[in-house]
């Protein structure tokens, strides 16, 4: 099956798990990384999964990833399993005021699912969340692996 993994990025986090997800998928077929910027209608041509990954901004993905998705006419996913991530700060270790939002607004993973099913996109498993150990990284220990295995074994 071919996969696009489309990633936005901040510090850097969010693209190495993207660029982890590319390798491990890229096992299993063919498999391209692709930043917003690149996405169109011709780039998901024979795409059978998409997994998005966006870092978690105002608990929002980036304007740049929620616009590509947007961007795609309606049907656009229809027949594609989608995938989506985000990375996140250390919610545990966050203010009181900061865990209480988080909990109302959410992180990007759901937002980025949502706008995949609306252009016809089959979510293959929940969205998922990576953390960073601060606002700017680095990722937790063993977040790359999590989420290789994440993906890798997404149906």
């Amino acid at each position: 099956m071919k996969t696009l993994v489309l990633y936005d990025s901040v510090f850097g986090n969010t693209e190495k798990i993207a660029l982890a997800i590319r390798d491990a998928l890229a096992t299993q077929g063919e498999c391209e990384a692709a930043k917003p910027a690149d996405l169109t209608a011709a780039r998901l041509q024979g795409v059978g999964r998409l997994v998005a990954g966006s870092p978690t901004r105002a608990f929002r993905p980036t304007p740049a990833i929620v616009a590509a998705l947007q961007a795609l006419p309606a049907g656009a996913l229809a027949g594609v399993s989608v995938l989506a991530f985000d990375t996140r700060a250390e919610i545990e270790k966050a203010p009181g005021i900061l865990k209480f939002m988080a909990g109302i607004f959410g992180y990007a993973a759901a937002p980025l699912a949502k706008a995949m099913t609306r252009k016809g996109g089959t979510l293959a498993r929940p969205p998922e969340g990576f953390v960073v150990t601060g606002t700017e990284g680095p990722l937790r220990d063993g977040e790359l692996e999590r989420a290789v295995a994440w993906a890798t074994t997404a149906p």
